[in-house]
């Protein structure tokens, strides 16, 4: 009996701790060219955890591993709210196409938190229109203080109204309550910095009574890093003037230097703060700064040194290392990875089938917008212009194998080049490895005949850099386009779930210009 008894906890304890959420839902009126993705709303990386497709009647489902309970993002349709999440859930979520994600209905195990989240949204929306912050930002500090403190409490007051009403989780009433704490402290830093020009008075200098406040309010430091990015810019904003002396003491003489080197080379100077708050602020720089499509192999090389010496917390290195891919592409110089592959009829491909000649890698999926009038008929293009010396290998992350087959033939019939598919689709082997997410589709790689990655991640054919490498791998000159003939992609952005939460935005700290 012992035995039976041991294995029951044992199964309650696995299941208390899954990470697992399992959501479904239904999206009236919605179009099956549209996704809806999750991302953490408290990470570093921003890069979603599932992209899930709708069928024809506006139906999904999906399941993830949430790497914390808190605040996620929901995209749809360019469109971004958020939701609180907790391992080992059953969500269920309907709206309306029309006014989804901005408004929608929660049932399953994470209604009561939502519905006390969204009742938390709809007081400040109203709170929000009551208040004078004009008149605060630009009064005199005593009144600005008083008037804060007014803001604060009538907060707190809805927040504890809503709990008694919804019982929410601990988790996210303390979340909410340090929420409210980051919102004035943000306000308390813009009021700081901005009120000496304001007012005429450039020696300006807050009170002891504003300081008290402010340190008041600052009071629960590591939980606010971790789980709120507003705090990390409320941090950045403070900092920022001791940064910019630091940098332009520091930068004379010295060339190519990026900001996530300066800022982390200033961090080692500052003892007051905590390991995490480094890890969290060093990673919010990177992203912010050095991190994005046109980074140099040097640099790439310089933000995975600092990643690998610098940042200790394994979660955010992680984090850093698939936004990195993701934005920037597989390091130049090493293996293409192997992955999973099928044909329509079924048998295994590989990659490795190209060696001794150079490939391109082309991601795409049914629901990419307007890729049969805008990206086919210029891939057609340099197809016929480079087929002679290398391969072409269609790589489609549909949903499902079906799919795959209807879409290939509809969008690449008679065209050049070996159809497979990535089984899963978004949630593929290959897509994983190659760091393949919607926001970066269609995207093109290019393998040299030596089976090594020869260049970043493109989004656009057109681009000069790209012609350049097919131009060297294959011996070929391709013919100048005129600019205005470029295929136009948008420029790659990852969505920042700290825009979600309302407060003024602050640049991140730069070093001060030679």
């Amino acid at each position: 009996m012992k035995k039976y008894l041991l294995l029951f906890i044992i199964a309650i304890f696995v299941m208390s701790c899954s990470k697992k959420v399992e959501v479904k839902g239904k999206i009236t009126g919605s179009s099956p060219l549209e996704r809806i993705e999750f991302v953490e709303a408290s990470g570093v990386g921003t890069l979603p955890l599932i992209n899930i497709g709708l069928d024809k009647d506006g139906n999904f489902s999906g399941s993830f591993d949430a790497p914390k309970d808190g605040m996620y993002v929901i995209n749809y349709a360019n469109k971004q709210n958020l939701i609180y999440l907790e391992g080992g859930q059953k969500v269920n979520i309907s709206g309306n196409a029309m006014t989804f994600p901005n408004e929608f209905v929660i049932t399953g195990d994470a209604k009561k938190n939502n519905d006390f989240l969204a009742g938390s949204q709809k007081f400040l929306a109203e709170y929000g229109n009551k208040v004078n912050l004009g008149a605060l930002m630009s009064g005199d500090e005593a009144a600005f203080v008083k008037g804060m403190q007014k803001v604060e409490a009538d907060i707190n007051k809805n927040i504890d109204e809503l709990a008694q009403k919804n019982n929410p989780s601990k988790g996210l009433l303390e979340w909410k309550k340090n929420d409210a704490k980051v919102t004035i402290l943000n306000l308390l830093a813009n009021y700081e910095m901005s009120h000496g020009p304001m007012s005429g008075n450039p020696s300006y200098k807050a009170s002891k009574a504003f300081k008290d406040y402010e340190a008041k309010l600052d009071n629960d430091k590591e939980a606010m890093v971790k789980s709120i990015p507003l705090y990390r810019q409320y941090l950045l904003v403070k900092m920022t003037p001791d940064f910019q002396k630091y940098a332009e003491a520091n930068s004379k003489g010295k060339t190519g230097i990026t900001t996530s080197e300066m800022f982390a080379q200033y961090l080692k100077t500052q003892k007051d703060l905590s390991q995490t708050a480094k890890d969290y602020l060093l990673a919010f720089v990177m992203a912010q700064a050095d991190i994005h499509p046109t980074t140099t192999g040097a640099n790439i090389d310089k933000i995975k040194k600092i990643i690998d010496s610098d940042i200790k917390d394994a979660t955010i290195k992680s984090d850093l290392l698939k936004m990195q891919v993701a934005i920037t592409g597989l390091k130049i110089g090493e293996a293409a990875p192997e992955a999973a592959l099928v044909k329509q009829d079924g048998k295994a491909y590989n990659l490795s089938e190209n060696k001794g000649k150079p490939y391109m890698l082309f991601f795409y999926a049914s629901w990419n917008p307007y890729i049969g009038e805008a990206t086919v008929p210029v891939l057609k293009e340099v197809i016929n212009f480079y087929k002679s010396k290398m391969n072409f290998v269609f790589v489609n992350v549909d949903d499902t194998k079906d799919q795959f087959i209807k879409t290939s033939n509809s969008l690449l019939k008679g065209v050049q080049g070996v159809n497979v598919y990535g089984e899963k689709g978004m949630e593929s082997d290959i897509a994983k490895k190659y760091g393949v997410y919607g926001f970066k589709l269609p995207c093109f790689v290019i393998i040299d005949k030596d089976g090594k990655i020869a260049s970043r991640s493109f989004v656009n054919l057109g681009e000069p850099e790209l012609v350049t490498i097919l131009d060297k791998l294959t011996g070929l000159s391709a013919p100048k386009v005129e600019p205005t003939m470029q295929q136009i992609q948008p420029q790659l952005q990852v969505a920042d779930p700290s825009a979600q939460q309302q407060a003024p935005q602050q640049a991140n700290p730069q070093p001060a210009k030679k």
